[in-house]
């Protein structure tokens, strides 16, 4: 039998299956996978069975329902600041992934360079993989998770082709200040580059941070794709349901491979989540504030622990270091033995460092954290490392 196609032989699943399934045999907590267990909006659910009544079945326009992407449009000018100006540059996709899988077919040709920020979002680099792209490494380093911008345009060749931001950063946390985004735009015009940002967790921001888009800087929307969804925001994770924002002669192309890939996004559903826009803001507050909480307590009961803890800026992931836990405790010599011994001595799983990072090494030493669970189901994943790893 011939070969299967060489692109799927670096494709392996992730070690959060094997970490769900040991749990499940332990009445374990998965604070790994990035599942916001919380329920969905009313509005949002009552949109969707309203819209599954009247039979609202069939395919809708390959860019999405013009009234979700009339809402899209109001947002990304309100809450966004991006210059758009006709849902021409709108297009609603299966997920945001279906948005960066088209972005990524429209833009790159098989051998193309793209930039990427470490640590990374792990579905990012192992569709550009598929894509044929050449991928360059960029780490950020210290707690704020800083960038070498000399180091960006070291990396820069005539093959060079797009910039991928992640803003607020899974698994870091980052969120990306003006300064950075400016930087980032200048280097897009200098080099000719595109830039496709991920921007999904947009509202989940600490300290009073600011969600600033890359394509509101001056001179960068012309260049830049902007991708988010309603997964996380509206803990929605398995409606999927994402968007992309961006010049109209770009997103036209992406519609016409989301037409060839997808069809359309569920057409029900797209009339569930427009109901979303008709929500009071004071559904952003409440949410952030209890995100806040959560961070409170995963950050500071890993601290209490001993493990460093960059504070997340913004989205709901903590990506810490243990190394300090070896000179206390047997079974944190790297990132997988660190892993297996949190499910067996506290029954709480979480994702390995090194599935952010290009070398294995570099996330030897650190777990993820993912505190978008419910309040008492966080606190008592918390209480069980405690009672692991703190002295009686």
């Amino acid at each position: 039998m011939k070969p299967l196609a060489d692109r799927t032989d670096h494709l392996a699943q992730s070690n959060i299956r094997a970490i769900t399934l040991l749990l499940q045999g332990r009445d374990g907590i998965n604070l790994g996978q990035g599942i916001c267990d919380m329920p969905t909006p009313d509005p949002i659910k009552r949109g969707a069975h309203k819209a599954i009544d009247e039979d609202q079945s069939i395919y809708s326009h390959y860019g999405g329902i013009i009234e979700l992407r009339q809402a899209l449009l109001k947002k990304a000018v309100e809450y966004n600041h991006i210059p758009v100006t006709s849902t021409d540059e709108i297009m609603v996709t299966v997920g945001s992934t279906g948005a960066f899988v088209t972005a990524m077919f429209t833009l790159l040709n098989p051998g193309d360079e793209v930039i990427v920020f470490e640590p990374y979002y792990g579905y990012h680099c192992n569709l550009l993989t598929v894509m044929g792209a050449n991928q360059k490494f960029v780490r950020t380093s210290g707690p704020d998770w800083n960038i070498d911008f000399d180091a960006v345009e070291a990396l820069i060749t005539p093959r060079t082709k797009a910039i991928i931001v992640n803003t607020p950063g899974n698994p870091s946390g980052k969120v990306w200040s003006r300064a950075e985004l400016n930087r980032i735009a200048l280097i897009l015009e200098k080099h000719d580059l595109f830039a496709i940002t991920d921007e999904i967790y947009e509202y989940m921001l600490y300290d009073d941070r600011e969600h600033i888009s890359l394509a509101s800087i001056p001179g960068a929307f012309e260049r830049t794709i902007t991708l988010s969804g309603f997964s996380k925001t509206y803990n929605m994770t398995g409606w999927r349901l994402g968007y992309a924002v961006g010049p109209a002669n770009i997103i036209s192309k992406m519609g016409l491979l989301s037409d060839l890939i997808y069809i359309c996004a569920p057409t029900p559903l797209q009339h569930g989540v427009a109901e979303a826009f008709e929500m009071d803001d004071d559904y952003f507050k409440e949410m952030g504030e209890a995100y806040e909480r959560k961070r409170e307590l995963m950050c500071t009961t890993l601290e209490e622990i001993g493990f460093i803890v960059p504070w997340p800026q913004g989205s709901y992931y903590v990506l810490a270091d243990f190394s300090p836990l070896r000179e206390r405790f047997e079974g944190f010599e790297d990132d997988m033995a660190a892993s297996l011994t949190l499910v067996e001595k506290a029954g709480v799983g979480t994702v390995v460092g090194r599935s952010f990072f290009n070398n294995d090494l570099d996330g030897s030493s650190c777990l993820r954290f993912c505190f978008a669970k419910e309040y008492p189901v966080l606190l008592d994943a918390c209480e069980r490392l405690k009672k692991a790893f703190l002295p009686a």
